[in-house]
């Protein structure tokens, strides 16, 4: 909450990231991250599209294409400003298919057609449904196009030609290494040498060296070993750009040409995507956090590769992909802004126009290692260990053989299937035991209890004693509505026998829930309404007197029964939840990290709106929580001694006071006036007299609320008293030293009982906390929660009910109400 003069403005604090500089954007500002990280990148992306271009039998300037265009065009209008995309290896098996089948030019009008089928997937916003596919269909894809490019690339290791598929590259591979060619041998041995060992170099000097990518280094010592040794191998041969194939009219049957353009597109889309998830995580990691990097948008990031893959196919380019190498390299590379992705697409432009007679020097089998080694990493140890650990290495396995042996489309579509044949096993898989310990039945049920499982649930309960003692341990996390019926049922049978029944969880931490046999008052449900609610009592039940001329219920007869009620619903429902923490609590004492003084009004329930648990808050409440000023107790020194304890016994680190809409004791005070019989409540009220000079004083701005002025007098009031209040707080010693040594901070609070709005008071952050305040309330904004720890039997709620306001008070927070 904030509070501000009447001619101040409140503005939204304005965001700078390192790609959008203060005053709007700057043409060629480029940071020197971003430089540094494109040259690296281009290093690494330049043999990589030539040796996948050679992989899939495309002309050799097409993995150039899309490497410029997957940078340019992908980089500047994909929604992940750090991944890097162009030819991809796990496009190779795919593209070489379709060149195969329909040529080269009716395989550039397919790019742009499943660049098109992204463009209209991108405007339905589906992009998020592709992280729905498991991960061991999409990392089984990978290993499988992985185990087929190896194979194709050890033909041309080996000095050979590879064959049309994985299975024929297998069965010629004896053949093959009957007539290895050493040449072709040695520069691919070299190159697979120089790639595997140059990341493990040790020492300084190889910590300055592997700054250089470990694939540019192999291929450029490759082809400085097969030029100054001589060797006869076959080198690649960029044709001149005047000559270069373009897209032309497609041949070939449709129903063909649309398969491959729907492979393309999920292909390029999944990859693309878990690529662009992957990044995220990546940056976060990073020692700054990704601080003024946005994470992706995906919607936007599946329309980037679309528009991408239009104009790398127009221009003759390959299919192109979010990279997951070169976007490594780019974020470890210190990356900031999507710049570095397009300067390295720069970089490639002018590379092939200008470099050719170098790239002319490069053997293929070099490439060729290169390929092969990447296809060999895509069958990462790392994700088989995942899925075996998640129990789907049979989802993996099959996913990888069909790709392998059958397709990509054919290994995913038999991935799926298997994946959800896995998880209707589970879900049907219930295993229940019995046994009988310490004098008590034990009832053990692993797995997810659904209406498959009912039948065998139904006979285990039935087996067990009537009138006995009986345990049921479900270790689950899911329960449908049949299941739960199954056992409330047999419990109120159970208990009406003269037995117990007791439903824990795996770790034995009771489960509480209303008692099967009785059907609980509506007014027992969370969050329904309390006002006059009983619990106790049965809708349509009636109390004594009833029929005898007084219609009163039994709650309204006897009061105690209602406070008796709520306590047995406490004991039965709540106790054994927080036993634990209370007994833990009960065992160290109390150490609250809050001093919470606020207001006596039944509305105002100080650890539902705080999120606070036992021994979090120490909290002191009168009417209009007012703080006396030091010596004008008069005998009560209540409020003192609170602000005493808790600030030098329980040491706490904040106070904050809380002042609440509607509040009865501002009210009164506002009505009040000097001829007013003197009682307890006016004798209490002139402590909030200052509250009342300062808000007519014209040496103080009006308080504002969310950037308004309060409704009416009585607002306006709860607000100056909240900030009048803190003052006093000021004028006690034990306050005043801990605010001078900066271990104690003041907050100010205002709850809006009619909105359920919670507003902080925004002040200036002096060396004492807050030395100055500006009357000014804003609300509290919801942020996102951390990630939840694992639960456990004595896991204890998350503390911290309130967050301080910001530092700076020339920030106005605008912001929309909590949800």
């Amino acid at each position: 909450m904030t509070l501000c003069p009447p001619d101040r403005t409140t503005t939204r604090p304005r965001v700078q990231r390192p790609h959008s500089p203060p005053g709007g954007p700057r043409r060629f500002r480029v940071a020197g991250a971003d430089l540094s990280a494109s040259v690296a990148v281009f290093l690494i992306a330049l043999p990589l599209s030539l040796g996948i271009a050679l992989a899939t039998g495309a002309p050799l300037q097409a993995g150039l294409v899309a490497a410029a265009v997957g940078g340019l065009v992908a980089g500047r209008f994909g929604g992940s400003p750090l991944q890097v995309s162009g030819p991809a290896a796990g496009l190779t098996v795919v593209t070489a298919e379709l060149i195969q089948l329909y040529g080269w030019r009716t395989t550039c009008v397919i790019t742009v057609l499943a660049g098109l089928a992204q463009l209209g997937l991108s405007a339905l916003r589906v992009a998020r449904s592709a992280l729905a596919v498991s991960p061991a269909i999409v990392h089984g894809m990978l290993g499988g196009i992985g185990v087929t490019i190896a194979l194709a690339q050890l033909h041309i290791v080996l000095g050979g030609t590879p064959q049309s598929s994985a299975v024929d590259n297998v069965l010629g591979l004896p053949a093959q290494l009957a007539r290895v060619q050493p040449a072709a041998l040695t520069v691919s041995a070299f190159t697979v040498a120089v790639l595997l060992c140059w990341p493990r170099l040790p020492g300084r000097t190889g910590r300055y060296a592997r700054k250089a990518p470990a694939a540019l280094v192999a291929v450029a010592g490759a082809t400085a070993v097969a030029t100054l040794a001589g060797l006869a191998v076959p080198r690649v041969d960029l044709p001149s750009w005047s000559s270069h194939a373009l897209p032309g009219t497609p041949e070939g049957p449709v129903l063909g040409i649309a398969a491959g353009v729907l492979t393309i597109t999920l292909v390029t889309s999944v990859q693309s995507l878990l690529s662009a998830v992957a990044v995220d995580k990546l940056v976060a990691a990073r020692p700054d956090h990704g601080l003024g990097i946005p994470r992706t948008a995906l919607d936007r990031e599946l329309a980037g590769q679309g528009a991408a893959n239009v104009v790398s196919g127009a221009l003759g380019g390959l299919p192109v992909a979010g990279v997951a190498v070169r976007s490594v390299a780019n974020v470890s590379a210190g990356a900031v802004s999507r710049a570095s992705t397009m300067l390295h697409g720069l970089w490639i432009v002018l590379a092939a126009l200008l470099l050719v007679p170098v790239l002319d020097l490069i053997p293929l089998p070099a490439l060729a290692a290169l390929v092969m080694v990447v296809g060999i990493q895509m069958v990462s140890i790392t994700h088989i260990r995942t899925v075996t650990r998640h129990r789907e290495a049979v989802v993996y396995a099959v996913t990888l053989s069909g790709v392998v042996l059958v397709g990509i489309l054919e290994g995913v579509a038999l991935g799926i299937a298997v994946a959800v044949a896995v998880a209707l096993h589970r879900l049907s898989r219930t295993r229940i035991t019995r046994e009988e310990r310490d004098g008590r039945q034990l009832l053990r049920v692993r797995g997810q209890l659904t209406f498959l499982a009912v039948p065998r649930l139904s006979r285990a309960l039935h087996q067990l004693p009537q009138g006995s003692d009986v345990v049921v341990e479900l270790d689950g996390s899911f329960m449908d509505h049949a299941a739960y019926e199954a056992l409330s049922d047999w419990t109120a049978g159970h208990l009406a026998h003269g037995g117990t029944v007791e439903t824990t969880g795996p770790s034995g931490t009771r489960i509480a829930a209303p008692s099967p046999g009785t059907a609980p008052h509506p007014c027992c449900r969370p969050w329904n309404p309390w006002h006059n609610h009983q619990c106790g009592q049965r809708p349509g039940e009636e109390g004594e007197g009833a029929g005898s001329g007084g219609e009163r219920s039994a709650s309204r007869a006897a009061p105690g029964l209602k406070l008796a009620s709520g306590i047995g619903n406490f004991q039965r429902n709540t106790a054994p939840l927080v036993r634990d923490e209370l007994a833990r609590l009960a065992r160290e004492g109390q150490r609250p990290s809050q001093l919470f003084l606020t207001c006596a009004d039944s509305r105002l329930v100080t650890s539902m709106i705080t999120a606070s648990g036992p021994g979090d808050l120490f909290t002191v409440r009168n009417v209009g929580n007012l703080v006396p000023l030091p010596g004008e107790e008069s005998g009560d020194d209540s409020v003192a001694a609170a602000i005493e304890y808790a600030v030098d016994v329980l040491r706490v680190e904040s106070i904050t006071v809380c002042g609440h809409s509607g509040c009865g004791a501002m009210q009164a005070l506002l009505n009040g006036g000097p001829d007013d019989p003197p009682s307890p409540l006016r004798r209490w009220l002139r402590h909030g007299r200052p509250s009342l000079e300062r808000m007519a004083s014209r040496r103080h701005v009006w308080a504002r609320i969310a950037g308004r002025l309060p409704a009416d007098a009585v607002e306006q009031l709860c607000l100056t008293n909240v900030v009048q209040q803190l003052e006093h707080l000021r004028a006690y010693e034990s306050v005043a030293r801990r605010l001078a040594d900066g271990s104690l901070t003041l907050h100010g609070m205002y709850f809006h009982v009619g909105e359920a709005q919670a507003y902080l008071l925004d002040g200036a952050d002096g060396p004492h906390g807050h030395d100055a305040y500006d009357d000014v309330f804003t609300r509290v904004m919801p942020t996102a929660l951390p990630a939840a720890p694992e639960a456990g039997p004595t896991a204890r709620p998350p503390a911290g009910p309130l967050v301080a306001p910001p530092a700076d008070p020339a920030v106005r927070l605008e912001t929309t109400r909590a949800s």
